[in-house]
């Protein structure tokens, strides 16, 4: 048996990992997903000063509270830099493996939104500004983005466009804090845009991208959209499997 914890990215909460979860425990694993503040059913709880440190604690408080050691850390997308700067970082001794999920580390002193290219990032200041009171970013439109993945259950746009909260901005704009203690753990990069080698290409040319490389790094390719956990769920969950 195998311990994951499974953050997600923006805008989900832990309801986003359910096929994978029934997966994964139907394989006799304990599983943890997580709702970070603010998002899933803790959507109440998001204010304006809810950033990158106060999903860290939520972390960090549930290995400590459930007593969580020899885990798989999971994290999507933005979750990359959640799980990155917490349990791996913070309390390494709790982690067997770090499993980043169509994600990255990000370096030291950068933040999510440095991410994005600056079309990109003055688009997402504009919707905080106009449409998300100045500090939430407002979910995408998902019927766009999912139009080029074919057979994607319409019932997973019906629950995306229920259940997607607005993110706290101050989540993408607040840096990571790495002391170098993660970079000992060994780690799953599971890739659905892009190919191993071009991430290892990435890795050699872009400074933002220079932690995806090196003897700890094993990737899995995974064809399919930025969110796998709705349109490969079974896929994913066997990868994690194997992960543990």
């Amino acid at each position: 048996m195998t311990t994951y914890v499974l953050i997600p990215g923006f805008w989900l909460g832990a309801w986003a990992w359910r096929p994978v979860t029934d997966a994964l425990r139907a394989r006799g694993h304990d599983v943890h997903p997580l709702s970070l503040t603010g998002m899933g059913e803790r959507a109440h709880l998001a204010r304006p000063d809810t950033d990158l440190e106060t999903h860290v604690t939520d972390v960090l408080n549930l290995l400590r509270y459930e007593d969580l050691t020899d885990v798989v850390l999971v994290g999507h997308s933005y979750a990359g830099a959640v799980v990155t700067t917490s349990a791996a970082d913070r309390a390494p001794e709790r982690v067997s493996r770090l499993v980043f999920v169509d994600t990255g580390p990000l370096p030291d002193g950068t933040a999510q939104a440095e991410f994005a290219d600056p079309e990109e990032r003055a688009r997402d200041a504009g919707l905080v500004a106009q449409a998300g009171d100045g500090w939430m970013l407002p979910p995408p439109p998902w019927a766009e983005l999912a139009a080029e993945v074919p057979d994607l259950d319409p019932a997973v746009l019906a629950s995306l466009a229920e259940r997607a909260v607005p993110q706290p901005w101050a989540t993408a704009t607040t840096p990571v804090r790495l002391t170098g203690a993660w970079e000992k753990l060994p780690r799953l990069g599971v890739l659905c845009g892009f190919t191993a080698e071009q991430a290892q290409g990435m890795a050699a040319a872009v400074p933002m991208f220079r932690h995806m490389a090196g003897e700890q790094w094993r990737y899995e390719e995974l064809p399919t959209w930025h969110w796998p956990m709705f349109s490969r769920p079974l896929e994913l969950a066997e990868i994690l499997h194997r992960a543990g």
